[in-house]
C-alpha cells in the first residue's frame, strides 16, 4: 500500500479498485523487465489474479499483517535469492534487511513503474 499511497489519486475511496491497479502496474512492469514480481496486500483475498505478478493477501486485518507476511516469505526463502522489497515503512527495512533484501522506497519504485510504462514489453 506504499506504492498505492505515493500517488494522490484518489485511492482511499476504493481501496480494492487501487489494488487491482497497482497489480495491472506490476503486470506492466514485469512485462517490460523480465523480473520476478510478487505483491502482498493486507486484508481478505479477492479475486485479482495475473500471469506475470504473484498476489498475496495477508488474510488478517491486524497492523502490520503484510510486513509480516513479507517477513515470513524471506525468512523461509520464498522470494528467492536477494530480493528487492518495496516499502517507505524503516521498521520493514530493517526487518527485510535482516534477511538480506534490498530496499527500495515507494516513490522510487513508482518512477519504475512508470518508466516500464512507457517501455515496450520484453521478447
Amino acid at each position: 500500500m506504499n506504492v498505492v499511497g505515493s500517488r494522490p489519486d484518489g485511492w482511499w475511496r476504493d481501496r480494492r479498485a487501487a489494488m487491482t491497479r497497482l497489480v495491472d502496474d506490476l503486470e506492466a512492469y514485469a512485462a517490460a523487465t523480465g523480473e520476478r514480481v510478487n505483491v502482498m496486500f493486507d486484508g481478505r483475498a479477492f479475486p485479482i489474479e495475473r500471469s506475470l505478478v504473484e498476489v498475496g493477501f495477508a488474510g488478517s486485518s491486524r497492523p502490520n499483517a503484510a510486513d509480516d507476511a513479507i517477513v515470513e516469505h524471506l525468512e523461509t526463502g520464498r522470494l528467492g535469492p536477494a530480493p528487492t522489497v518495496v516499502t517507505s515503512d524503516a521498521a520493514l527495512a530493517e526487518r527485510v534487511r535482516a534477511h538480506g533484501a534490498e530496499v527500495i522506497g515507494a516513490g522510487a519504485f513508482r518512477r519504475r513503474l512508470e518508466a516500464a510504462a512507457d517501455a515496450p514489453p520484453r521478447d
